[in-house]
């Protein structure tokens, strides 16, 4: 009786394990973002559903569905952990016309992402695109104006993702566009750490944001990379 026992609460675990789906996690910027899929539900969105007023007319994006990481989940019958994408966010603390990006940065919301299995980042696009200095390579001892430069505050992120989320695996998402000088160095930190960089290739954009189409290839991408490792 108690070796029937025994076999039936292991049939039970078995089978607990296979059912349990791995979670992830959603760690971006804008393109990241969708109406009513943050968390915080504070952070700033720039997709928007097709009836709110604050969407861009000019981006045909309308559906949660038509994103790319929910299609990334959707392919790999993942389940969304969270998703803790804040437009304009960047890697440092510089932010547009010389502001205080602090409150959005990566660096500042790495300690906020749930407990995930899987952390799928796409995050240098506004580095890129702010005028912020690369700054050197600098791989521990951290100040707080080493955050105000990209290498140091990738580096540190990268250090944090590591530190907070030993059992995840994380991926680093390498936008199009961007100056070459940032995805060289973000490869190169990426690679000292350890992690993983996806490169994207041929993505269409309207107003500088994956289209439907941008975000149907994001995915196919991304899936690619991840069902060959």
């Amino acid at each position: 009786m108690k070796k029937i026992l025994c076999l039936g609460l292991l049939s039970l675990l078995a089978l607990s394990n296979i059912s349990a789906k791995t979670r992830v996690t959603i760690f971006g910027d804008s393109y990241s973002t969708f109406e009513g899929y943050l968390t915080p539900a504070t952070n700033e969105t720039w997709y928007w559903k097709a009836d709110s007023p604050h969407r861009n007319q000019k981006n045909d994006v309308t559906k949660v569905e038509e994103t790319w990481w929910w299609q990334v989940i959707d392919k790999m019958g993942w389940e969304l952990e969270m998703n803790n994408s804040y437009s304009g966010s960047t890697v440092g603390y510089f932010g547009y016309q010389n502001e205080n990006y602090q409150p959005r940065s990566f660096n500042t919301r790495v300690e906020n992402l749930g407990e995930p299995d899987v952390i799928l980042s796409c995050c240098i696009t506004n580095d890129s695109w702010t005028g912020e200095k690369l700054g050197h390579y600098k791989y521990a001892n951290w100040t707080e104006n080493d955050m105000w430069y990209f290498r140091p505050a990738m580096a540190r992120l990268c250090s944090m993702l590591k530190q907070n989320y030993p059992m995840a695996k994380t991926y680093i998402i390498l936008n199009t566009q961007l100056k070459p000088e940032f995805g060289e160095s973000l490869q190169i930190i990426c690679k000292h750490y350890g992690i993983p960089v996806i490169v994207l290739h041929d993505i269409d954009k309207q107003q500088g944001h994956p289209s439907i189409a941008g975000h149907k290839a994001i995915a196919e991408q991304v899936v690619d990379y991840l069902k060959k490792e």
